[in-house]
């Protein structure tokens, strides 16, 4: 069995980047989203 209380360095370094990585593309993915809801209100706006 192994022991869990011990944390690798590549572990301590893995972690974080996925983090990282999942919150710069859900911020790239946010923003296209709110970018294209203000324009289909800026469409809707000019009719």
């Amino acid at each position: 069995m192994p022991d869990f209380g011990q944390m690798t360095p590549q572990h301590a370094i893995y972690i974080p980047s996925v983090l990282l990585l999942g919150l710069v593309i859900g911020y790239i993915l946010g923003a296209r989203a709110v970018r294209a809801e203000l324009e289909r209100r800026r469409r809707r706006m000019k009719e």
